[in-house]
């Protein structure tokens, strides 16, 4: 079943989100809808290789998109150990 969404979005993003909506032969709901299913695909596939003990964690931290966790986990060691 379809429903209506009201979202607030910059307006140059929606001219541009609509203009490339027009040459794909889609419609920007389609577009949105897509993206949409995408990134809940995506986060479902990362959940289901979380514990299920860990799961209540997810989203309630935020951590920098660039974060090496290597070099991260490598510099607390460092300074754990030179103490």
């Amino acid at each position: 079943m379809k429903t209506k969404l009201t979202l607030t979005i910059e307006k140059n993003i929606i001219e541009k989100a609509k203009e490339f909506a027009g040459n794909s032969g889609k419609s920007l709901s389609d577009l949105v809808e897509r993206f949409l299913e995408k990134e809940i695909a995506e986060a479902e596939k990362q959940q289901a290789n979380i514990p299920e003990e860990f799961k209540g964690l997810f989203g309630s931290v935020n951590l920098p998109a660039d974060l090496n966790e290597k070099e991260a986990i490598r510099e607390i060691l460092t300074e754990k150990h030179q103490k």
